[in-house]
């Protein structure tokens, strides 16, 4: 006797209802999982003083530089560039290219310190290998991170002599100093258009857990230890006549 239509669709569309739901729950999982991490950020941020720890971890950065006895190591220098990644996330949409690119950079580098000891030693492996300007070389990672970590010290320094709380001119004015020459057209307006999206001087501050008075401390921190940092890797490449405008 032959099988009913009803028993063929449901033996059919049973195992699709069982992968269906099984994609579904998946879904459900890593909605869930990206929730636990934003909640652990936000904890984070709560929890520790953001400002403080980067601005304390470019001063001993510093120390070594102003100290001219050994050569910056990889490992502390990615560790510290990669305290300043939540800046980029806190200052939404207009520096999400930012944020995704200086990111993906700074991890490269903290896997790059697994087996390479300093700076210096990793910029000479890539010149060995003329592999310098190629897509994804450390030494061109470095490169980039080294932008990010400019375009935080201008926009720190913007804040500390602009008054109000808007961030539009401080965060325009870094943009425009260091990340625009090297961007194209679209990107530049993208940016542009970002900026009306910006959070307040004081919404910042709050996503930061911190006060007028200990920012401005602590921001003045990292503009000051920076600089020769910044300094320092651009020798590196100068020194290697590989230039930095590229």
């Amino acid at each position: 006797m032959p099988r009913s239509f009803g028993v063929l669709v449901q033996q059919r569309t049973f195992p699709s209802l069982i992968l269906t739901r099984h994609r579904q729950k998946n879904l459900t999982s890593d909605r869930q999982r990206e929730r636990e991490r934003e909640r652990s950020t936000m904890v984070d941020l709560e929890n520790e003083k953001t400002l403080r720890k980067i601005s304390d971890a470019f001063k001993e950065l510093a120390a070594t530089v102003n100290s001219q006895a050994a050569d910056m190591d990889v490992a502390p220098f990615s560790r510290a560039c990669s305290l300043v990644s939540p800046l980029f996330g806190c200052l939404g949409i207009a520096f999400k290219f930012a944020e995704m690119d200086y990111v993906a950079k700074v991890d490269d580098l903290a896997e790059a310190s697994k087996s390479i000891a300093t700076l210096n030693a990793m910029l000479d492996r890539d010149v060995e290998g003329n592999c310098v300007r190629k897509a994804g070389s450390h030494t061109r990672n470095l490169l980039r991170v080294k932008r990010g970590l400019d375009m935080v010290r201008v926009l720190f320094e913007q804040i500390l002599v602009t008054e109000g709380n808007s961030l539009k001119d401080p965060a325009s004015r870094a943009y425009a100093q260091v990340f625009a020459p090297h961007h194209g057209w679209a990107i530049r307006k993208a940016v542009a258009a970002g900026m009306y999206a910006l959070p307040t001087r004081a919404q910042l501050l709050k996503k930061l857990n911190e006060d007028e008075a200990s920012a401005r401390i602590q921001m003045q921190n990292y503009v000051t230890a920076s600089g020769p940092i910044i300094l320092y890797i651009d020798q590196l490449f100068l020194s290697r006549e590989l230039g930095t405008d590229w």
